[in-house]
This record gives structure tokens, sequence and C-alpha cells, in this order.
């Protein structure tokens, strides 16, 4: 059995206080009034090499056509100060939304991944895959951190339910009143999806129907190591199993549309959910590898061979060139027909977001063909070590790119909140990851296919072929 090392723990430990208290910091130090959103933005407009001229008005002016013209400027004025109050109101909105953003993006990416991993594990026994029996105690370990992550998840929900916070905009007061100055006709029209106790309520059903599954394969999975009802257990796994994957395909989709695409509520895309599918599958399948790369170099995966991990890059793999088709599909059909409610979701990040929206291309999709295109390198952990953090990052800053200009717009920064976040929510990982998988054999010894797992080598075909020839 394996044991949850002191140091391990003491680690995972250290990164949760040190991401709460950065977190905390983020919080405390967000700018609370107008004036002080006006001292960041001049701090701004300064760090930019920007200089502000003042002009005298010189010798008085007596003739009563100068003196219209000092009235229409004085106007002119007192319109570009109510200008500049509106706008600085605006932006002390987004500065106060970063900390509650750059936590949401964090909280987001790590219970996707998650989601993403229990959905690949529920794949495998519908598909009653041989190759993957030997991880599958690794796969349900990294299903833990769905508890913790889902109550983080469900705790945001309800605070933004209750206006505590703003990261979603159709929420504002007035949204639906035809009668406010805040009332949006566009939102208005959707207020058949988009309108909070719905909002709420399936978010609820998300999170609840993903756990259960969790929790009932869990329970069933380890007793399946002792169970002698030939098979009965098993059955009962692969029929659970046949049920989630079609409640997870559904509830991906919506809780793309609620937790995502809710926040940009004017722009749509039917693409979206199977893009979201794609960023977090990537994710979820490097996980896996690391988790499983680490667990076999300190020896507790003994029965794990080069070819399991082979089989994790190709997924890896195969994966980052699927997000690449939905992500050109997405931007080409919508760069292509023009339309300003779908445009406007790429030109707020090409305007704001450039080099994050550019670099993802190239971290998602570039660096993984070159680096995993050759049979070779897939079964070298350190290649798929060096792949997956840059596959990890690029995602993170796929989800960031989704998640921020709705938020802060282009208040943005990779600064202590965003840093202590992803912290946070590592440590609460690595801590729900390694106590579960301490807590159950390495190993699921009741699965019939576990024998074709042990002995499982990916150019078995291969060789059978040159045998045969033989």
């Amino acid at each position: 059995m394996y044991q949850f090392s002191g140091k391990l723990k003491t680690f995972s430990i250290a990164l949760m206080i040190i991401g709460a208290l950065g977190v905390g910091y983020s919080f405390f130090s967000a700018p609370k009034t107008v004036e002080d959103a006006k001292e960041i933005l001049a701090s701004q407009h300064d760090s930019h090499g920007s200089a502000v001229a003042t002009h005298d008005s010189g010798a008085e002016e007596t003739s009563a056509h100068e003196e219209g013209k000092k009235e229409a400027h004085a106007e002119g004025s007192s319109h570009s100060e109510a200008d500049a109050d509106a706008h600085a109101e605006h932006v002390l909105h987004q500065l106060q939304n970063r900390p509650w953003a750059a936590t949401y993006v964090a909280l987001f990416f790590s219970l996707g991944i998650t989601l993403l991993v229990l959905a690949f594990y529920a794949s495998q026994r519908v598909a009653q895959a041989g190759w993957s029996v030997v991880l599958f105690r690794v796969m349900e370990a990294i299903t833990a951190n769905l508890v913790p992550t889902s109550i983080l998840m469900f705790v945001v929900v309800m605070l933004s339910a209750t206006h505590f916070n703003h990261l979603f905009v159709w929420m504002a007061d007035g949204t639906f009143d035809p009668s406010s100055p805040n009332y949006d006709a566009i939102v208005d029209g959707k207020k058949w999806w988009l309108n909070i106790p719905g909002w709420a309520i399936r978010s609820a059903v998300y999170l609840l129907g993903w756990n259960i599954y969790r929790y009932i394969i869990r329970k069933n999975s380890i007793a399946e190591d002792t169970a002698n009802d030939g098979n009965k257990t098993y059955k009962k796994n692969y029929h659970a199993s046949i049920i989630f994957l079609v409640f997870f395909m559904i509830t991906e989709s919506m809780m793309s549309w609620d937790w995502i695409m809710g926040l940009d509520p004017h722009w749509f895309s039917t693409l979206f959910g199977w893009y979201v599918l794609a960023t977090l599958l990537v994710s979820a399948l490097t996980v896996i590898a690391f988790v499983t790369i680490y667990l076999r170099a300190k020896g507790h995966l003994p029965f794990v061979n080069d070819s399991h991990i082979h089989d994790l890059a190709k997924f890896m793999f195969g994966f980052s060139v699927f997000w690449t088709y939905l992500w050109f599909a997405q931007f080409m059909l919508i760069w292509y027909a023009d339309m300003s409610e779908e445009t406007v979701y790429f030109i707020a990040r090409f305007n704001d977001y450039k080099v994050p929206f550019l670099a993802m291309v190239v971290m998602n999709f570039v660096f993984p063909i070159l680096l995993l295109v050759n049979s070779d390198f897939k079964s070298r952990p350190w290649f798929v070590v060096i792949g997956g953090l840059v596959i990890l990052a690029g995602h993170y800053i796929d989800v960031f790119v989704m998640v921020m200009p709705a938020t802060v717009g282009d208040q943005w920064f990779i600064g202590i909140p965003e840093i202590s976040a992803m912290l946070l929510f590592f440590g609460i990982f690595i801590y729900a990851v390694f106590s579960s998988f301490a807590k159950a054999s390495p190993l699921a010894k009741g699965n019939p296919f576990l024998h074709e797992s042990e002995h499982f080598h990916y150019y078995n075909i291969e060789h059978q072929g040159e045998e045969n020839q033989h």
C-alpha cells in the first residue's frame, strides 16, 4: 500500500497556505473607491510614457464671441470630467473583479481537469479497454479532487447568485427591466436560460450528479477487488459508467454555457461546448500522465510500463490536434461570417489579449506536435513531462483568455492574484489525490481485463505480424 509521505503532505499544505494568503491579500489590496481607480489609471498612463498637456487661458477675452467659446469649453470640460468619472468607476469594478476572476480561472481549470479525468475513466470502463486498467487507481485518486473543487465552485455560484461578486454582468440589477437604464434587450431575450434561479439550480445539479457517480464508482471499484460474484460488481460499474457518460455529455456543454459563455452573454457559439471539452480533456490526460510518471518513479506502480506512458502521450498528442481543429473551426467561421454578435468575442481578445491569445495556439498545438509526433519520444517520461508542462500552461492561458476579457477587460496581468490561486488549487489537488491513492490498493485486482493491462505492449500487433511472416 502507498503511504502519503509527510514531506509531500507538508508541501501541499504549504502551497494551500501560501495560496490562500495570496488570494486574501489580493482581495484586501483591491481598490475600494473611484479615487483609487483614478490613481491606478494615472499610474498606468504615466507608465506608457504619456503626458497630459495643460494650457493656461492666456490674456482675458472680452468679446461675446470669445465668451461663448469659453462657455462651450467649460461645458465640454464638465462632460469630459463626467466621462472620466464614469470610466474610473467602470475600471474600479474591473479591478475589484480581478481577485474573483483569477480565483475563478484556477478553480474552473482544476475542477474541469478533474471532471475530464472522471469522464475519461468512465469511457475506459464503457469501452472495456484493456490497456488502461493498471491506471484505474491513479485516475480514481485524481477524481478525489472533484469533492473540494465542487464545494468551492458551489460557494462561488451562490456568491454570484446573491450579487456578492460581479463576475456575471447579466446578473446586474435592471438587466431584465425595460424601465431601467441598465436594461439589456439582448440578454432579456435569453432570460428563459439566463435567470438566476435556473442558473443556480442547474449548477447544483451538475456538481451533485458528477460527485454521485464518482462516489459510486470509487466504492464499487474497491469492492471489485475482493468481490467473488461472477463479475456482477464489474457489470454494475459498467452500467453506471454508461449512464454517467450520457449525463456528462449533456451537462458538460450546459456547464460551458453557464459558467464560461455566460460571462459574455451577448456572444454565442455552437462549438463552444466541444471546445471547452477539448481544452479540459487534453489537460486531464496530461495530469494522468504526470501522476502516473511520478508514482512509477517512486516505485509504487511497478506494473506500469513504457507502453502505458506511450498511449497516454498518444492521447495527449491526438487531442491537442483535436483542440486545434475546434479552435480554428470556431475562429475561421466567425471571422468569415463577420457577424457583429459573433466577432465581438474575438475583437476583445485581439485588442487586449493578443499575446496570450496567440501564444496559447503555439503552446497547445505547435509545441506538442513537434515534441510528441515522434513515436519513440512518447515512451520517454521526461519528454512527456516537458510537453505536458507546456500543454498545461497553454490550456491555463486558454481558460484565462476565456474568462478575463469579460470580467476585468484590459485590466489584466499575471500577478499575485493569479499565481496565488494556482498555488492554492495545486496544493488542494496534491493533498486530495495522494491521500486518496493511499486509501486503496494501487492495482484494481478484481477487473477482468487486469492481466491484459499488465502485459500490454503498444507494438504487440506489429511483432505478431512479423512472427506470422516467419
